[in-house]
């Protein structure tokens, strides 16, 4: 077995080797522990079977991991600077793909031709905090059959996205995530086992795609426009949020509150108290009441 990429020796040995300095804008910071490691591929329970995709692999660290429990990994890596680092540290492996690019650019149904078995997918990432949720959402938007995501984020973004109604972390991107996902917190990482160390702790999210969406809508679009709508401005009624979003004129008012009654929701409420059961029923009433 060769010794583990995730050790501080090892880890600062490498980037030595490499001169390597950390960019902040890349939002990097390598985990140095390969406990929690071994922890984030059996919370995952990946298995010769599974198909990997991780979202920037820094010097290799949880890709090595991935690469002895799965079948094949795909890794998405931005930093040029870190390609040559990888073929370097990777090189005991075969069953890694490093693809130098953006994973917002990139067409993930095309890229994932590379898995040469059918297998479950799953995203296994340690996510740069500053652009975790765009990540999360263009992996949901893009119609991959992704069963599971077991990703590392900030502990308050994981808090949000698992948050219930009438909670303070709830709003917009808990019903995104949980309209396609069952989510929870599957344990907290402490923000000591990080070069350079962040501010705050970090959370492994997990996330299993259900079998069909949470609730049904009629139109997709319109529902996601109206979650966010609702919470634009928190301390505002939804009533406040819908005018904002929709505009105030006659005709609309009338359409709102004609949905509103239909829906059976009080205008006067706040969007963080309505569940996903009650943002799909408006969401519905305002589709079918839209002035053809």
């Amino acid at each position: 077995m060769n010794k583990d990429i995730a050790t501080p020796s090892r880890t600062k040995e490498i980037l030595q080797k490499y001169g390597f300095s950390f960019k902040k804008s890349l939002g990097q910071n390598f985990l140095t522990e390969p406990n929690i490691l071994q922890k984030i591929v059996a919370t995952a329970e990946i298995d010769e079977q599974t198909n990997v995709i991780e979202v920037g692999p820094g010097i290799g660290a949880l890709t090595e991991h991935l690469a002895r429990a799965a079948h094949q990994v795909l890794a998405f890596e931005i930093d040029d600077r870190l390609i040559p680092v990888l073929a370097d540290t990777l090189s005991p492996y075969d069953n890694i793909k490093v693809v130098h690019n953006d994973i917002l650019k990139v067409d993930l149904n095309q890229e994932t031709t590379y898995f040469d078995q059918k297998g479950p997918i799953k995203v296994v990432a340690n996510l740069p905090y500053y652009i975790t949720t765009p990540i999360m959402m263009h992996i949901l938007e893009s119609k991959l059959a992704v069963d599971e995501m077991v990703v590392m984020m900030q502990r308050e973004v994981a808090d949000r996205i698992s948050a219930k109604p009438g909670t303070k972390a709830y709003g917009s991107l808990s019903i995104a995530v949980q309209y396609y996902m069952e989510a929870t917190t599957a344990f907290i990482v402490p923000k000591t086992v990080f070069i350079p160390q962040p501010n705050v702790d970090s959370a492994i999210l997990r996330l299993v795609r259900r079998e069909k969406p949470a609730v049904e809508v009629t139109n997709e679009t319109e529902f996601f426009k109206l979650t966010k709508s609702a919470f634009v401005l928190r301390r505002k009624t939804l009533w406040n949020n819908l005018l904002n979003t929709y505009g105030k004129d006659e005709a609309v008012k009338n359409w709102l509150e004609t949905s509103l009654q239909q829906a059976e929701i009080d205008p006067k409420r706040r969007g963080e108290t309505l569940s996903l059961a009650e943002f799909a029923r408006l969401s519905n009433a305002l589709e079918a009441n839209k002035q053809k």
